[in-house]
């Protein structure tokens, strides 16, 4: 069946916390029809959830998806690193978006407040990491403000809860590819990214603090360069704050925004899930609306 041209057809490969809070958001959206949610446990709550929901389910994995290929026109892939590096194999037989939720850093990098209206070509997309999305906004903002930048440090702290299995086997691909981000869309000479997992009960709201070195002239055009992209990020992710707007610190240029989840499936508190999967959606939907592209 062909749906209006304001729809389109996805298919969400992972039924983890953070897939199934990515399924609500696509339930939601007007611009895409959620077909099917694909997992490799058949008892798995989130497959369960799914169910609950009238969507479609699947516990056969990337085998279900290989098969069934041609009937999505969008994959969000909510696995892990080295699992999207197989998926893609499949998802590059046929012409849809694969938007990667994972760091496996193979398709064209975006964080949606900056370079979203350059992914109409792009075949994969790559969402960085959660502590990217919220961190990169701020750094390119300096980055635009700074008549030179230096070093460019940002750390992200989390709560424990909110840190799945995937997201500790991958911490030395999260660091890699956020580091790898930062450069990209800063130019900064140096960069560092430091994730911070607190096991604290209840859990703690995800916050971000970003640290700069370099040359600039008025305080005032950084915090306006600064508020200007928070409100951009805000558009598509609501509960993104500015807590510390930029201040002269021991040598540096230091601010912090805090993110709050909208709680569709997971805790308030699960920021860091949320702002990747509000990218997510961001990204589907541009495709939508703007659908001219070449296989890239």
């Amino acid at each position: 069946m062909r749906l209006p041209m304001h729809r389109k057809r996805a298919a969400i490969i992972g039924s983890g916390s953070i897939g199934i809070d990515l399924m609500y958001k696509a339930i939601r959206s007007p611009h895409l029809d959620l077909s099917v949610v694909v997992g490799r446990n058949k008892d798995s709550s989130g497959l369960a959830r799914a169910k609950e929901a009238g969507i479609e389910t699947s516990d056969e994995g990337i085998d279900y998806l290989a098969r069934h290929i041609n009937e999505f026109d969008i994959v969000f892939d909510a696995t892990s690193a080295k699992g999207h590096l197989a998926n893609n194999e499949v998802f590059k037989k046929a012409d849809l978006l694969a938007i990667d939720m994972t760091p496996a850093k193979i398709g064209q990098l975006c964080v949606p407040s900056i370079n979203l209206n350059q992914m109409t070509s792009a075949s994969n997309v790559n969402l960085v990491t959660c502590g990217g999305q919220a961190s990169i906004p701020l750094a390119y903002a300096l980055s635009r403000a700074f008549t030179s930048l230096d070093y460019i440090e940002v750390a992200s702290t989390i709560a424990a809860n909110s840190a799945g299995m995937a997201t500790r086997e991958n911490i030395n691909e999260y660091m890699v590819t956020t580091e790898h981000a930062l450069a990209k869309f800063t130019g900064a000479r140096q960069v560092k990214a430091i994730l911070n997992i607190n096991p604290a009960k209840p859990g703690i709201t995800m916050q971000t603090t970003v640290f700069a070195k370099g040359e600039y002239g008025d305080l005032q055009a950084v915090r306006d360069s600064v508020n200007e992209m928070v409100e951009r990020v805000r558009t598509y992710v609501p509960g993104y704050e500015l807590v510390l707007e930029p201040v002269q610190t021991k040598g540096c240029l230091a601010l912090s925004v805090t993110v709050q989840g909208s709680g569709d499936y997971l805790p308030p508190y699960a920021g860091n899930l949320d702002i990747i999967n509000c990218a997510a959606i961001a990204v589907a939907e541009h495709r939508v609306i703007n659908p001219q592209r070449s296989v890239a």
